[in-house]
């Protein structure tokens, strides 16, 4: 028989999970959840009259992993034009985060999504998935997946489009 506070906790997460299942993930044309309203663990820059690139990633990753260096290099080429690249991350267990972190050392911003309401709001498809949001907040393009050169090639010519537009 499982304690009260067990049961309630288990009440709880079913009852979110439910409404995660229920809402619709975010598509190209819908408006970015606000980052710095859901509690995220760690820093979340400035995303004000900003091209907000929100990836969403994994410890237990390998295309994660690989995609780290090719996203620091476009994030310290195109920072200085109003990009700003947030990886959240999902990992249940913060010694994972911790871990993969302290290998990588990412040159942007990794907060962690603990509590799972940022996935909840967006629902990637998959590990990693990048959303890029205009200047406006809205999402203009959506990456499942990350596939070497040909991702590189294609953010670069999205956000270039994206940095050009005025806020």
């Amino acid at each position: 028989m499982l304690s009260l506070p067990k049961m309630i906790s288990r009440i709880l997460l079913a009852g979110m999970l439910a409404t995660a299942v229920a809402r619709a993930e975010i598509k190209v044309g819908d408006r970015s959840p606000d980052l710095h309203a859901v509690g995220l663990e760690g820093t979340v820059p400035a995303t004000t009259g900003q091209v907000v690139w929100v990836d969403f990633w994994a410890s237990w990753c390998a295309p994660c992993k690989a995609s780290f260096p090719v996203y620091a290099k476009l994030n310290e080429e195109l920072r200085s034009r109003g990009l700003s690249l947030i990886a959240v991350n999902v990992d249940e267990k913060a010694a994972d985060y911790t871990a993969f972190l302290k290998r990588e050392k990412p040159s942007f911003a990794t907060p962690r999504d603990a509590a799972q309401k940022v996935v909840a709001a967006f629902k990637p498809p998959s590990m990693p998935t990048t959303y890029l949001v205009d200047r406006k907040g809205v999402v203009r393009y959506i990456h499942s997946g990350f596939h070497g050169a040909d991702t590189d090639k294609e953010l670069r010519a999205e956000l270039a489009i994206l940095l050009e537009e005025k806020p």
